[in-house]
């Protein structure tokens, strides 16, 4: 049989008493100690747990010696009445901060530079940021670079200014014997070089590399006016984002071919003449008129104005055999990707789009771009 002893509790009334049980068995000892523990049964004493014997009267723990009155902490010599924090000496009544006259009004200008200060750059170190060579495109380095036979050719005969003439060593026969003796006639420089040089200078060269001056874009103004002088309806091509300078080079070589009055691109987000443009268009950049303008939307509207009727080039408008292209046009062609923008699309009067019967739905922008204008050239003639 078991049971519990409780110790006593010596704590005040109204609290909880935690006393310790203590579990026995009866006729065994509790061994509370690992060595001669005290025997089971009521504790001898009353005292509380834990309470130990007095060895006399001790003063609380961490009472110290008493070394005489000292002052609380901190506590410093007074030294007299002092001023707050701060507060400084008058010197007498003076008037409030004022900008000087040095600085309200500037030094009269004159052609006599200032003699140098302890201000000056010299006497402080300034940081100069490292100037970083920007990457230039090749094309836009040699904008005035013309190769291949064709693109010299039609040069020649439009009569462009050309510095000089590149040939390849051994390549005088054929139509390159007839360049070099144009190039002669108008008192351009021939020289003869080695075929890496004018890999070096272009990709595609045909044995042949020239530099001529750059090319000097037209206005609208001036397409309209030719026109005018033609007797003719105005007939423009708008090009919108071409990015691709091939593809500029052979719409420009398709619009003169059916007698547009020029080609009107925009200033950015547009590739320009450059070299393979100017390749592309096999020597029709010295025929056309070419113009940038900064806002194609603007050109519309202008256009509009003067009665000319603009076509959008799309791939859900009306079947472009349909479409009357009398009177005055201008065809408005998007980029290969993105096509026509939308706020340039918006302000044109109608769109057309070419029927497709195969897989594909879409046409390379160059070849759509000549399918239109051949059958604005073929109503014009009916």
């Amino acid at each position: 049989m078991a049971y519990y002893d409780n110790a006593p509790s010596h704590k005040p009334q109204g609290k909880k008493s935690f006393g310790r049980e203590k579990w026995v068995e009866e006729g065994s000892e509790y061994r509370g100690a690992r060595h001669g523990g005290r025997p089971s049964g009521k504790r001898d004493d009353n005292r509380a747990y834990g309470e130990k014997k007095s060895f006399g009267d001790r003063k609380p723990y961490g009472e110290k010696k008493s070394f005489g009155d000292r002052k609380p902490y901190g506590e410093k010599k007074s030294f007299g009445d002092r001023k707050p924090y701060g507060e400084k000496k008058s010197y007498g009544d003076r008037k409030p901060y004022e900008r000087r006259d040095r600085y309200d009004r500037r030094p009269e200008m004159t052609d006599e530079r200032p003699a140098p200060s302890y201000r000056d750059s010299e006497y402080r170190p300034v940081a100069v940021a490292p100037v970083m060579a920007q990457p230039v495109a090749e094309e836009a380095v040699q904008e005035n670079l013309l190769a291949g036979r064709n693109p010299i050719r039609e040069a020649l005969k439009a009569g462009r200014d050309i510095e000089k003439l590149l040939v390849q060593k051994g390549e005088l026969t054929g139509s390159a014997r007839e360049i070099v003796q144009m190039a002669k006639e108008a008192h351009i420089p021939v020289q003869e070089v080695e075929h890496q040089r004018l890999n070096e200078l272009a990709k595609n060269h045909q044995g042949m590399v020239a530099f001529a001056s750059a090319y000097q874009y037209s206005t609208v103004e001036a397409m309209l006016a030719e026109a005018e002088e033609k007797g003719e309806e105005p007939f423009l091509i708008l090009l919108d984002g071409i990015t691709d300078p091939h593809n500029l080079g052979a719409i420009i070589r398709s619009a003169e071919c059916v007698g547009a009055h020029g080609v009107i691109v925009p200033e950015r987000r547009a590739v320009g003449l450059t070299p393979a443009a100017v390749k592309a268009s096999a020597g029709a950049i010295e025929h056309i008129k070419v113009a940038r303008v900064v806002n194609m939307t603007r050109v519309i509207e202008m256009l509009k104005a003067r009665n000319i009727w603009t076509y959008a080039l799309t791939m859900d408008g009306t079947d472009y055999e349909k479409v009357n292209f009398k009177g005055g046009v201008a065809l408005v062609v998007g980029s290969e990707g993105e096509g026509i923008s939308h706020l340039v699309l918006e302000n044109c009067d109608q769109k057309v789009s070419l029927p497709m019967a195969g897989h594909l739905d879409s046409l390379n922008a160059s070849v759509a771009a000549g399918v239109v204008m051949y059958r604005v050239l073929s109503s014009r003639r009916a």
